[in-house]
């Protein structure tokens, strides 16, 4: 039997090659518990060999049955999870000093993703004080012992490691419910084992290119990852086509770390991206709906002095003008020259490289966005390629995808939600993307989404609410998730969704500088009204504010926070220890965070602080939509008014006036006046545009 064990560990352990990190961690003389998460088949047998021999498997009847050959070489209790009294079993064996292993999701995940946690776990750890060990499986949700079939592309030899996380209790509250209590100790197993996934796939000096080369190892180079409305293109094409413009702009970037790119959501964008990070240089990605002048400003900023675009770009979108005012100062390389410029020799030299999977050249591995804001000039936001890849893998411990799913992604790439989730994290974790070059056609992409059987999709509230607006009820059939970002969640837009479509729209929270994702909801933890709880591997605080009695300044620290920022005419200034958000923020006792404002978004009326959110929210709540956009004048009596823009013409004053005093609302909350606007105008980023709203009521136009 010894024997037996042996021969079978040596065959299990060369065919995976697990990686074991942090074993040592487990102290077996003490009660404890260890919590894998659960990917296949394999996980409890590949365990078996790699844990302490003290450790005793809480296997389900129905498995044990099938592996009873394997169990016979460890300790084990066969449960079965229909029969109430099998939890006092466990907490006998866990009292007598022992350690189980169990997995509390209580099953094999189907999803690719962690599955709803189980509440006997927490019960056990909290009744009898035991210390939990978090462990982290991944590759073998690639094997062919995974329930994944068709959602991953598998392997007979995957990459297996385990990793071994921070040690924890659970501790009891006697002034608490035990159903409380157990929801408690529930839901801090499900975040702790999202940030054990997280911290397990987490790596630093990262190179986004070599990522790519990677997926494509994992996915296959023949699947087809991105399309837009004139091509798809498989991973083989991409990385090829990456080499192929890399090598031609060796030359004509030679000296210039840092360029521009002037591009619609395009796979000839991320062709450029990826051909960019190839060749070691720092792509600063323009924002096209920009003027000449602020164009010109982040150009001086980041220190750009050659633009790569695209002539048909620049021709359909009616951008000569824009290419006319950058021109005497800027070199505009367009990518129709340097592929047709593009030799035999280049295109071998290109395939070579692919063949022998050429890494990218060492460099910064940095990437440029510019923030849209009030600021008289761009601040250029410093995000590295571990940055980015951070992100990715925060977002992706919360949430399940697989190749299955389908991204459709309108959002622009100089935005970083387009970026890093629209575009990049489908690149990487090998789901198809549909790339389209603008948010604002909305019927089109109702129709589109419909078309390519799309099942993830990006916006803004205010994109939302038209795609809602113009889309056949049957349009989103296919939709699994949809996120909203950038601005905040209007209610009747999430009312519209649901009534409509029957789809949940999960509202997230982010900023350019956090790469952005910094919160969100999901299916496993989802609270309507807030923006969801903090992803994995980030810490914050809140900070007082003077004047604000509830919540305070939201700061965070995390691997997805920026380098820094380039500021105009000062250069390159670091990120602090703490990035300041500010954001006003409550947080409640389960880590969910609701926004309360822009501390920028406020008046001092009469010595107080009005929220100009809290404003604009009363007004959707008395006339029942969403077409306000509050802003402060100056007033000589006051010191500041609030201005209320609205495209409604038939509301008044007046409504709104008793409406607030019959809700019995603070009277500074009324507006100063009102104005009817044919359209609220919006940045490139979908966000309304306050600062045009400011001009255009300081020259008192309409």
């Amino acid at each position: 039997m010894v024997l037996i064990h042996a021969f079978l560990k040596m065959i299990l352990l060369l065919w995976f090659r697990p990686r074991i990190h942090g074993v040592n961690k487990i102290d077996l003389t003490k009660p404890s518990l260890i919590i894998p998460n659960h990917v296949s088949l394999l996980d409890a047998v590949l365990l078996s060999f790699c844990l302490p021999t003290g450790a005793t498997f809480v296997v389900n009847t129905g498995i044990a049955k099938r592996f009873a050959f394997f169990l016979r070489f460890r300790k084990h209790i066969a449960i079965d999870p229909l029969n109430p009294y099998s939890i006092r079993h466990m907490l006998r064996v866990i009292r007598k000093g022992e350690t189980l292993v169990i997995f509390p999701e209580g099953r094999i995940t189907t999803t690719g993703g962690l599955m709803k946690i189980y509440s006997g776990v927490g019960y056990l750890a909290m009744r009898t004080g035991a210390t939990v060990y978090p462990i982290a499986i991944n590759g073998l949700e690639r094997s062919i012992f995974s329930y994944l079939q068709g959602k991953l592309r598998r392997s007979l030899f995957p990459a297996v490691t385990m990793t071994v996380g921070t040690p924890f209790t659970i501790p009891r509250d006697e002034n608490r419910s035990m159903r409380e209590q157990k929801t408690a100790a529930n839901d801090l197993i499900l975040r702790t084992m999202q940030e054990e996934l997280f911290q397990s796939r987490m790596k630093q000096n990262v190179n986004l290119f070599d990522e790519a080369l990677a997926a494509a190892r994992l996915n296959g180079p023949k699947m087809e990852i991105a399309k837009d409305l004139t091509s798809a293109i498989n991973y083989r094409t991409l990385l090829i086509g990456s080499y192929l413009l890399g090598n031609k702009l060796q030359q004509p970037l030679m000296g210039k770390p840092v360029v521009g790119v002037l591009l619609p959501n395009s796979v000839g964008h991320l062709v450029t991206l990826l051909a960019l990070f190839c060749i070691g240089k720092t792509p600063a990605i323009l924002n096209f709906s920009l003027g000449i002048r602020s164009l010109l400003d982040c150009c001086e900023t980041a220190r750009i002095d050659t633009i790569l675009t695209s002539r048909a770009f620049i021709e359909k979108g009616k951008l000569e003008h824009i290419i006319a005012g950058l021109s005497p100062s800027i070199q505009i390389i367009y990518l129709e020259d340097l592929k047709a410029s593009a030799t035999a020799f280049d295109k071998l030299a290109a395939l070579t490289a692919y063949m022998t999977k050429k890494k990218a050249a060492k460099s910064a591995n940095e990437l440029i966005l510019f923030t849209s804001g009030s600021e008289s000039k761009p601040k250029g936001v410093v995000l590295t390629h571990t940055n980015l890849y951070a992100n990715i893998q925060q977002v992706t411990s919360m949430i399940d995808i697989t190749s299955r799913d389908k991204f459709f992604n309108a959002l622009p790439m100089f935005h970083s939600f387009g970026l890093t989730a629209g575009t990049l994290l489908p690149i990487i974790k090998g789901i198809p993307v549909y790339l389209y070059p603008s948010p604002l056609h909305y019927k089109a992409i109702a129709e589109l989404v419909y078309d390519q059987n799309a099942t993830i999709l990006f916006g803004t509230s205010t994109f939302m609410a038209g795609y809602g607006r113009m889309a056949h009820p049957y349009n989103f059939y296919s939709l699994r998730y949809v996120f909203a970002g950038a601005e905040k969640l209007k209610d009747d837009v999430r009312k519209l969704w649901m009534d409509k479509f029957g789809v949940r729209i999960f509202e997230g929270y982010g900023a350019t500088e956090t790469a952005p994702i910094l919160a969100l909801n999901t299916p496993l933890a989802n609270k309507p009204g807030t923006v969801g709880r903090l992803v994995p591997g980030m810490s914050y605080r809140l900070d007082p504010v003077a004047g604000i009695d509830e919540g305070g300044e939201l700061l965070v620290k995390g691997p997805n926070v920026m380098k820094g920022y380039l500021i105009h005419g000062k250069g390159f200034v670091p990120a602090g220890e703490w990035y300041h958000t500010g954001d006003l923020v409550t947080a409640d006792k389960e880590g969910f965070l609701s926004i309360q404002s822009r501390l920028k978004r406020f008046a001092k009326i009469g010595g107080e602080m009005v929220s100009l959110n809290l404003v604009e929210e009363l007004a959707m709540q008395c006339f029942g939509h969403s077409g306000f956009a509050a802003i402060t004048v100056n007033d000589q009596r006051k010191g500041e008014r609030v201005l209320l823009f609205t495209t409604d013409e038939t509301v008044q004053l007046s409504q709104l006036r008793a409406y607030l005093t019959e809700k019995q609302y603070s009277p500074l909350l009324i507006p100063g006046t009102m104005q009817v606007i044919k359209t609220l105008p919006l940045l490139g980023s979908g966000k309304t545009d306050y600062v045009s709203l400011k001009q255009l009521a300081e020259s008192g136009g309409n």
